[in-house]
């Protein structure tokens, strides 16, 4: 073991003995359980899976469009598959992948396509996805159509006076 020293405020000495008396355990000790957690959590941490944006902005330039006006899944794929991309689950969500190789490039979601709107949009879920309760989810919340947000107005208020 090695011998370290730093600075800790009065508030934070007496605070931080209050869970060390709890467990039995000196401050030191508490310090020294809280640091090996936190190796523990980085160095088992699942690294991060974005791509950068700098490669990601002319892609979405380019699919842009495709995504805008596809009018269903298999459209969309046709679409992409043209310019040598295709979707497929990833998760909770979609993953952009050369076609036809299947090298995957970034995250629906990252290019601005998020799978919960693509499925509003659709009214379905994406082929072969397996969290079907996304899907269900968003349909079920997608189904509100125009005359449920619409108020009629029979006639006229005419108990009012007019604003002069």
């Amino acid at each position: 073991m090695e011998t370290v020293q730093f600075k800790i405020s009065e508030d934070m000495m007496r605070v931080g003995s209050m869970p060390a008396r709890e467990e039995d355990i000196t401050l030191g000790q508490l310090i020294r359980n809280l640091l090996a957690k936190e190796i523990s959590r980085r160095m088992n941490a699942r690294p991060a899976n974005r791509a950068d944006e700098h490669l990601v902005a002319p892609l979405r330039a380019r699919l842009a469009h495709d995504f805008a006006f596809a009018k269903s899944w298999g459209d969309l794929q046709q679409r992409l598959c043209a310019k040598g991309y295709e979707l497929r689950p990833a998760g909770g969500g979609l993953a952009l992948h050369r076609h036809p190789s299947g090298i995957r490039v970034c995250k629906a979601s990252e290019l601005g396509f998020g799978y919960s709107k693509l499925i509003e949009r659709f009214r379905t879920a994406f082929p072969g996805h397996t969290h079907t309760w996304i899907a269900e989810r968003f349909c079920a919340s997608s189904t509100t159509t125009i005359e449920d947000d619409m108020t009629v107005l029979d006639e006229e208020d005419t108990s009012r006076s007019p604003v002069t």
